[in-house]
């Protein structure tokens, strides 16, 4: 840029006041993008544009840079190629190229604040829940930082992960190293569909979390180092549902625990410039849930006007030590005591807990078993598979496992029930795999009582897996409780959305309820999944009230 603005002013021959003017606005259009002030970053585009002629190189790079940041491809790409921009992997000119390939059929669904662009088919039934739960998400981090970004938002879904990493820099390798399914970067976010995901993943706390990356970078001028950006993006990344500090699970506070009794923790400085790019997922993991506390610590001390501080201290010009220092009203040597103290006085189970399907190792795994736009399976094929045994170390209770899975395989529930409580009994709530299949032979069994204490059990250890809350969903559908019903199949669809039976449950349930605008939400999910008429989803909706316990 640098070597361009000199061309311009020996070449061009303006004014000297003229020549002062565009050095100016180009240096500050330079750092409104650096910034991610877009806004400003227009503003002083469109009066560079007046002073100095469009067409010369450095005013069509930054014309390119900025249409490409709003989201503007085709823009972009011609304006860049104008400026000589070589197209490698990298620049700007292949990103913009490379985004256009990917969302120039989308289809998009807009809110007051948010646009999201969506490949046409199954998709399109993300839309809805992703608006609210963004939406959502806005109010709860204007309200605890006091910022709201202006505008609409771009959220861009893509299909797997080659297409991740053509949007965002990262190379396949270091998403499926981390287990990385979404970003936030170019002035949007960039989100992975569940759909590429056996079983899919934490979709709407992921959205949640990357949208928390733009509120800090926009409210910071993007200021705030990776491990504090991370920190109350993890931290804050619930606050959608009701509260922030719900992230981190049991298995994660094992994995961290296990880490601190081996004195392996990441450093804050080797998680910059991303954690996409630490070495392992095992690390990434260990550096979520090491920032995470590093928040819930000051939260804690201080609540949100604590963290707001924070970012404030940083987008003013202070470093990371200086801000936290300011924050907490303590030197940073006696922040990083209190810190890991706060995080050694944790509950941490005494056991590494296999890891569950919000840690960026389960993600990796499925992420690799899934392959291109890999759909939810089918009902059938959820529930009787040997291999979901695997991860059970104990042999006694994965012959147990095997046995009972074979026995349910042959329709002879009362045996595979008690294989199932001889493998449940050596291991409890240990693995989800053994306690769902359990659960579902005292289904069939109509033991439902025992089958919801199994089921809650694997929750405590294993929150938010969807096929734990689809079983539990039976369980109060089946007794018409409808309030619990809908709680347990709205904690699968925000795992597992692709899984058909969660909508027709739903819209059973909200029938029952009296909420028309839910009711007609999922009917027309359950309508786009299956391809079945309107009439012929609410024909099944209604079997599933009517059926007897």
């Amino acid at each position: 840029m640098g070597a361009w603005l000199a061309l311009f002013l020996l070449t061009a021959s303006p004014s000297e006041e003229v020549k002062s003017e565009a050095k100016a606005r180009i240096q500050d259009i330079e750092q409104d993008l650096e910034d991610w002030d877009i806004e400003g970053a227009h503003q002083e585009l469109d009066a560079l544009e007046k002073a100095i002629s469009p067409a010369l190189e450095p005013v069509r790079y930054l014309h390119g840079r900025v249409a490409f940041e709003e989201g503007r491809y085709d823009e972009a790409a011609t304006s860049l190629k104008g400026a000589g921009v070589e197209d490698k992997p990298g620049s700007y000119l292949r990103l913009a190229l490379d985004t256009q390939a990917i969302v120039k059929d989308y289809a998009h669904a807009d809110s007051e604040h948010f646009i999201f662009f969506y490949p046409p088919g199954k998709d399109e039934i993300l839309a809805p829940w992703a608006l609210q739960t963004l939406e959502a998400q806005r109010a709860a981090l204007e309200a605890a930082l006091g910022f709201a970004p202006p505008g609409k938002v771009r959220v861009e879904l893509v299909t797997n992960d080659r297409q991740l990493a053509k949007a965002s820099t990262l190379t396949v390798d270091e998403i499926n190293t981390t287990g990385t399914i979404a970003i936030c970067k170019f002035n949007k976010l960039i989100v992975t569909s569940p759909k590429a995901v056996p079983h899919g993943y934490d979709w709407r706390d992921t959205l949640a979390h990357e949208f928390t990356h733009l509120v800090v970078s926009r409210k910071s001028r993007n200021s705030v180092p990776i491990w504090l950006h991370e920190g109350i993006a993890k931290y804050f990344e619930t606050a959608w549902r009701g509260a922030p500090g719900l992230a981190l699970t049991p298995s994660n506070l094992a994995l961290l625990g296990q880490r601190v009794r081996a004195n392996t923790l990441v450093p804050f400085e080797k998680m910059h410039p991303s954690m996409a790019l630490l070495p392992t997922a095992e690390d990434a993991a260990t550096a979520f849930a090491e920032v995470f506390f590093a928040i819930d610590y000051l939260y804690g001390k201080r609540g949100a006007p604590g963290v707001r501080d924070l970012v404030e201290q940083l987008e003013k010009g202070d470093d990371d030590k200086h801000a936290v220092e300011h924050a907490l009203g303590v030197s940073f040597a006696a922040f990083e005591r209190l810190w890991l103290a706060h995080i050694r006085a944790q509950p941490f189970p005494k056991e590494l807990i296999p890891h569950d399907y919000h840690s960026p190792a389960a993600l990796t795994e499925r992420l690799k078993q899934g392959g291109k736009d890999a759909a939810a399976p089918k009902k059938k094929d959820r529930e009787i598979a040997f291999g979901d045994f695997a991860e059970v170390a104990e042999p006694d209770a994965r012959k147990a496992a095997h046995l009972g899975e074979l026995f349910r395989e042959r329709n002879h529930m009362g045996a595979a029930a008690d294989e199932y409580a001889r493998a449940h009994a050596l291991v409890g709530d240990r693995y989800e795999s053994v306690s769902n299949k359990y659960a579902l032979a005292l289904l069939e069994l109509k033991r439902d009582e025992e089958a919801e204490k199994v089921l809650m059990g694997s929750l405590r250890v294993h929150p938010a897996v969807p096929a734990t809350q689809v079983h539990l969903g039976r369980v109060y559908l089946r007794r018409k409780d409808f309030p619990k019903a809908r709680e347990a199949f709205m904690g699968a669809l925000a795992a597992d959305p692709f899984d058909e039976e969660i909508h027709f449950s739903l819209a059973a349930i909200y029938g029952q309820l009296g909420d028309v605008d839910l009711k007609e939400r999922t009917r027309h999910a359950a309508a786009v999944l299956t391809g079945l008429s309107p009439a012929d989803v609410d024909r099944v909706a209604q079997r599933l009230i009517e059926r007897t316990p």
